[in-house]
């Protein structure tokens, strides 16, 4: 069925009688709605009963690969406008990825940022919504800007700046959330293109109406080839597994999960025997033709992964070497744990000195990681904890990290599980693919339970750690915040991860770490009061663009 669209009617404001521009891998429903100066990006699917109606305020700008369910509503009013990331001045802008779900209302000017969800009956008026902010069902945002990554609770009034900072982070679980929604509302779109297209649809009908010749049932044979590439060093590993008594899944993905770490869990493997292992790998690699595949350790006792590896990449062929991602360990004669052989490149340097002062201070380790535009924005994708007792099997779950991620920034996370705050960001690879093993521009973990000195400081100078000692002696916390040159003209600053420590030493190797992961940008601290909830002082600029240091 074709979209329904219009030209926008004359007015007193504008008579350009603009007409919407609508992407052709895009699937807009018959019962929706589309008037005016409306521009639909790829891969969007907007959903039955919509109104997008740019009669008013114009131009709308919808993202790619975002979808708007039944029933929202997206207008604008003739004045105010937001700056989209196009620096393009838009009546409404919808970035890349994102949710608007059923029957929520974007009235422009409305900036809703890539990756965000919109709840059921969510309202965003005259206000800017960051990137990967999680945003849920009955809440009003209006005449404020949520920063990047927050979390609007069900119910809740943003009305003035200070509630929006005042929002917490989003946390892992409800970025998996909306990346479900995303990758649910990918596959109805093209679905729905697929049920149009007699091309697509009548092979699956014909399918359907041939008895006993459906399903998985029809898939081909397992390619001789694939059967030989699992006879070195896969199997090895396989074996290596079952000896010490783990057990083996597997999970797969498609091009674009694949980039955004979204990977579908397959079945569990009950074998005995590495051969039977093997055999059920190549019957799973068969069953998802161009698609990743990868081998999942699992140690049952302990709840965790002890491996991720890739053996299917998109061409259909298994790897014969699994050096890369390699992260199970191997027993020697004497049943001592030891490291695979391939965490040569993290072992003996400051990294693994750093990995294992973590661990000797009982702080948990995680990852993020981030392709260039990522980067720059700060917008972190979040990896999977690493459960490890020990420094070498650390280091090989890094190194595991590192290699699934190649042409991406990597970046070590050290997290005092108790007191809630992360202690460490750490840049370990960069665009190169190379691991960075030194980490003199980032924040460094304690080697000891005394504060370490911070004389050495190579970033800050006397008025910022002054100012960071007289912050601390008086009970308040610090925060950060960062701006490119763009947004610091406007004033429009992002904040940086949360300080919650109390101890110099720690705020001064945080502060460190955040102008290190803003290279290029400036960056800022000032002190706040928890108790009032407020800022006590005039915010320190202590990096500009044109500074690789203090100022």
């Amino acid at each position: 069925m074709a979209a329904r669209s219009f030209a926008a009617p004359p007015t007193p404001w504008s008579k350009s009688l603009a007409e919407p521009r609508i992407d052709a891998s895009a699937y807009v429903h018959s019962f929706s709605n589309i008037i005016g100066d409306v521009r639909i990006g790829p891969q969007v699917l907007v959903a039955p009963g919509t109104s997008i109606r740019a009669d008013e305020g114009a131009p709308f700008y919808i993202g790619e690969g975002t979808n708007i369910q039944d029933g929202v509503v997206v207008h604008g009013l003739e004045k105010g406008r937001v700056v989209g990331d196009d620096n393009q001045e838009y009546s409404v802008w919808v970035g890349k990825n994102a949710s608007l779900t059923h029957l929520s209302l974007i009235h422009g000017p409305a900036y809703i940022g890539d990756n965000c969800f919109i709840g059921f009956r969510s309202t965003v008026f005259n206000a800017r919504v960051g990137k990967g902010c999680i945003v849920m069902m009955h809440a009003l945002i209006q005449d404020v800007e949520i920063p990047p990554g927050k979390y609007v609770p069900s119910g809740a009034v943003i009305t003035n700046q200070q509630q929006a900072d005042r929002l917490s982070d989003v946390q892992t679980q409800d970025t998996e959330f909306s990346r479900h929604v995303v990758g649910i509302n990918e596959a109805l779109r093209a679905g729905y293109l697929c049920a149009g297209d007699n091309a697509c649809i009548t092979p699956i009908r014909d399918e359907l109406h041939q008895p006993n010749q459906g399903g998985r049932d029809r898939r081909p044979a397992t390619p001789a080839s694939t059967s030989a590439s699992f006879s070195g060093d896969l199997a090895q590993q396989v074996q290596s597994l079952l000896n010490q008594g783990y057990k083996i899944s597997t999970e797969y993905a498609n091009e674009r999960r694949f980039r955004t770490s979204s990977w579908t869990s397959g079945k569990a493997i009950e074998a005995r025997s590495a051969s039977d292992a093997i055999a059920a790998l190549e019957a799973i690699v068969a069953e998802h033709p161009g698609e990743y595949v990868r081998l999942i350790g699992i140690d049952s006792k302990a709840k965790r992964r002890v491996l991720e590896q890739i053996i299917q990449r998109p061409d259909g062929q298994a790897p014969t070497q699994a050096k890369a991602t390699k992260t199970a360990n191997t027993k020697s004669n004497n049943g001592n744990t030891q490291p695979a052989a391939n965490t040569a490149s993290f072992q003996g340097g400051d990294l693994a000195q750093q990995v294992q002062s973590l661990l000797n201070q009982g702080y948990k380790i995680s990852t993020e990681y981030a392709n260039e535009r990522r980067f720059r924005t700060s917008s972190w994708t979040s990896g999977k904890a690493i459960e490890a007792r020990s420094a070498s099997e650390a280091i090989a779950a890094l190194e595991a990290i590192v290699a699934e991620h190649p042409g991406e920034y990597v970046r070590l996370i050290g997290i005092d599980s108790k007191a809630k705050r992360r202690v460490l960001e750490q840049i370990i690879q960069r665009p190169d693919g190379a691991p960075a093993p030194k980490s003199a521009n980032t924040a460094p973990a304690n080697r000891s339970t005394s504060a370490p000195q911070i004389e050495n400081s190579s970033l800050l100078n006397s008025e910022a750690v002054e100012e960071v000692r007289n912050i601390l002696a008086q009970g308040y916390k610090i925060g950060t915040e960062h701006a490119d040159e763009r947004r610091f003209r406007t004033s429009s600053w992002h904040t940086c991860s949360p300080i919650e420590t109390n101890r110099e030493a720690e705020a001064i190797a945080a502060l460190e770490a955040c102008m290190a992961s803003h290279a290029g940008e400036y960056v800022r601290f000032f002190g706040i009061d928890p108790k009032a909830k407020r800022r006590v002082n005039k915010p320190l600029l202590i990096q500009q663009p044109a500074k690789s240091g203090s100022r």
